[in-house]
C-alpha cells in the first residue's frame, strides 16, 4: 500500500502564493506518476497537474498553466505544487494522487490508484 499526506493549504489573498506538499510512504517503489487534483464545492474533482517518476515530464490543466508548477523530490518522497497568482476560482480541496503505471492520460482520475485526504485552499478576493 501507499499512503499520501498533503499539507500546505490555507487562506491566501488573491494574487498570493502557496506551496502544497505531498509526502508518500509505504510501497513507494511502485509509484510511477504523481498528480494533483482539486474539488470545489458542488463540482467534480478536476485535474490540476501531474509529473512522471523522473520529473522529466509535467502536465497541467489549461486553467493553471503558467501559474502553477509541479515538482518532485524522490529522495524526500515528496511532490510539490507551487501555486502563484492565485485566483478566487482556485479555491478548492486539493488532493494528491499516485499511479503505479505510466498513465495513458495523466488527467484522468481513474488512472490513479492512491489518493490523499486533501488539503483546503481558500483564496479570498
Amino acid at each position: 500500500q501507499v499512503q499520501l499526506v498533503e499539507s500546505g493549504g490555507g487562506l491566501v489573498q488573491a494574487g498570493g502564493s502557496l506551496r502544497l506538499s505531498c509526502v508518500h510512504s509505504g510501497r513507494t517503489f511502485v509509484i510511477y506518476a504523481m498528480g494533483w487534483f482539486r474539488q470545489a464545492p458542488g463540482k467534480e474533482r478536476e485535474f490540476v497537474a501531474a509529473i512522471n517518476w523522473g520529473g522529466s515530464s509535467t502536465y497541467y490543466a489549461n486553467s493553471v498553466k503558467g501559474r502553477f508548477t509541479i515538482s518532485r523530490d524522490n529522495a524526500k518522497n515528496t511532490v510539490y505544487l507551487q501555486m502563484n497568482s492565485l485566483k478566487s476560482e482556485d479555491t478548492a480541496v486539493y488532493y494528491c494522487a499516485a499511479e503505479r503505471n505510466r498513465p495513458l492520460d495523466y488527467a484522468r482520475r481513474s488512472e490513479y490508484d492512491y489518493w490523499g485526504q486533501g488539503t483546503q485552499v481558500t483564496v479570498s478576493s
